[in-house]
């Protein structure tokens, strides 16, 4: 994707697939970014890549190549690419030669499954968002009776701090009094939104997993393994018309 309408200068750096706003406000403060020859400390600064010329320790930015992985996160590690309390990301496990790339939304620390990643900004701004409906399936264990009466209050949503949350579908494959077993669609992913659906529904969670988003699917990928998949090809997967 190339760039081609004027854009905050820390945006630039992520819109290119470089680095995240946060990592690229850091060098544009510290003084490494010049635009049109000029040391500039504003990441707000507004650039247009086909006319200004962007460096970088004085090397000219340039559009890096996109790439778009699968990725099976294990439980216990979280999203992001640091963390102020140490704890142990996914960009750990992951080689350091993908280059920059983001997560496609996120799975909390206590998610398993599978994770879309990618360096396409506007790719990973398509599949996050709730306009285009694009499903995600879940494979979700909570603790104690799920019946049918509870699966169609999951459909119709409950409010939590303000926010509707619901799922699309609800298959339940195995119930009892101790657990139940469910496999859930949603089309959008608000923060925590399964968690704090079924708590609201007097339903603990105790096992939450992710197997398909949109057509992309966990299959046979084993904890923290991750394949490549070329970026035409998956905006084929999901209908892209550029």
């Amino acid at each position: 994707m190339s760039v081609t309408k004027s854009v905050t200068l820390d945006r630039l750096f992520s819109k290119l697939g470089l680095a995240s706003r946060g990592t690229a406000q850091e060098w544009i403060r510290a003084g490494r970014v010049r635009v049109n020859k000029l040391i500039t400390r504003n990441p707000e600064q507004w650039v247009n890549f086909q006319q200004d010329t962007v460096t970088l320790d004085d090397r000219p930015l340039q559009n890096t190549v996109k790439r778009f992985f699968l990725f099976h996160k294990p439980k216990g590690v979280i999203t992001t690419h640091s963390d102020e309390k140490n704890r142990k990301t996914i960009f750990t496990l992951l080689p350091k030669d993908l280059g920059f790339i983001h997560a496609v939304g996120r799975l909390d620390q206590h998610t398993s499954g599978l994770l879309l990643l990618t360096n396409d900004t506007q790719l990973s701004s398509y599949l996050t968002n709730p306009n285009n409906h694009i499903t995600r399936i879940y494979l979700v264990t909570v603790r104690g009776e799920f019946d049918a009466a509870r699966r169609q209050q999951a459909i119709d949503g409950v409010v939590d701090k303000d926010e509707l949350l619901q799922c699309h579908a609800i298959t339940i494959q195995k119930t009892s009094s101790r657990e139940s077993h469910l496999e859930v669609i949603l089309t959008e992913g608000k923060n925590r939104e399964l968690r704090r659906l079924f708590n609201a529904l007097g339903h603990e969670v105790t096992r939450l997993r992710r197997v398909q988003y949109g057509p992309f699917k966990l299959g046979k990928l084993q904890l923290g393994e991750w394949r490549e998949i070329a970026v035409t090809d998956a905006k084929q997967m999901i209908g892209w018309v550029d």
